[in-house]
């Protein structure tokens, strides 16, 4: 059966209002429009849906259980507009985003906290994890952004900007401090014992890669799951830790760390905010996406595409 959906718009309202001329103040249309829409109705559904009297009209009872069913969904339809305008309004709404310990901490966490004092009914969820699991998140449609470290590949139809840029470095506690104030060769770290993040990090495939090609190959003693753990254990003199330095600068300036100084520095390494560009941003990832490049710093904002 194809009846025009605004029929029973019209009968909606001539139902919940019991009249004709209310319901055509209500739409702001003619009563005799109104009234042709119900007739048409009718004809289409091969009943009476309302009985006229003097009073206005009141619904059959096949009116009555076709309004049952007619005001459920209408009112569902009204809800989600509703639900959209509030979304488009910023009053209700989600974000999702994928980011490190690092991500966060260091990048993330001031323009989450702006972001929810100017729009408290956002609900934001962030998804902890390294580069690769917030890639993949990603290309699951998870998330709606990702903060990331290199090296990474962006895949076809992602986008990446360069957020800030980080440094690591071989950190170490007293049980080293004959290291103190000399310049080493790499290969000094096949003597040492180190601490390293586990496999399968943006941050250990970058040192990996780093070490490889100044002719070092290690074996670290230790492999932790979150750079935090790597200064703990710095700290506690079980082995000298390859973190980036804003995990460590605290303990750095306090004297409780010290940097260990190789003949060449390891190359600073790009942050990216990544989308994907095959998924439609909601209006609150579009918003906070435009908080985060509206306060990109003179280092920010270089792009990539399929880099490593």
């Amino acid at each position: 059966m194809n009846v025009n959906l605004e029929y029973y718009k019209i009968f909606y309202y001539v139902g919940k209002l019991g009249g004709i001329t209310l319901a055509a103040e209500e739409l702001s249309i003619t009563q005799p429009a109104v009234s042709q829409a119900v007739r048409s109705l009718e004809r289409a559904l091969g009943t009476e849906l309302f009985v006229r009297t003097g009073k206005g009209v009141h619904l059959t009872p096949a009116g009555e259980v076709l309004y049952a069913y007619v005001r459920r969904g209408y009112e569902e339809i009204q809800t989600g507009e509703r639900k959209i305008r509030e979304m488009i309004n910023m009053e209700i709404g989600e974000i999702r985003i994928g980011a490190s310990d690092m991500t966060l901490r260091f990048y993330l966490l001031p323009f989450l906290q702006k972001f929810h004092e100017t729009y408290p009914g956002i609900r934001l969820t962030v998804t902890n994890g390294p580069t690769p699991e917030t890639l993949r998140y990603l290309a699951e449609g998870k998330i709606d952004f990702g903060l990331v470290t290199a090296p990474f590949t962006a895949k076809k139809g992602y986008g990446a900007v360069q957020v800030r840029r980080i440094q690591d470095i071989f950190v170490a506690g007293e049980r080293f401090a004959k290291l103190k104030g000399r310049v080493h060769a790499w290969s000094l770290l096949k003597e040492l014992p180190l601490v390293y993040l586990e496999k399968h990090t943006s941050t250990r495939t970058y040192i990996d890669e780093f070490l490889r090609a100044q002719g070092v190959a290690v074996q670290p003693e230790i492999e932790l799951a979150t750079s935090d753990m790597l200064v703990q254990f710095a700290l506690k003199n079980l082995g000298v830790a390859c973190v980036v330095k804003d995990f460590a600068q605290e303990y750095l300036d306090k004297g409780e760390l010290f940097a260990v100084e190789f003949e060449t520095d390891i190359p600073e390494r790009p942050m990216y905010l990544v989308t994907n560009e095959k998924l439609p941003a909601t209006a609150a990832s579009a918003r906070f996406l435009k908080l985060l490049k509206e306060n990109m710093n003179g280092e920010a904002g270089g792009s990539m595409n399929g880099q490593k």
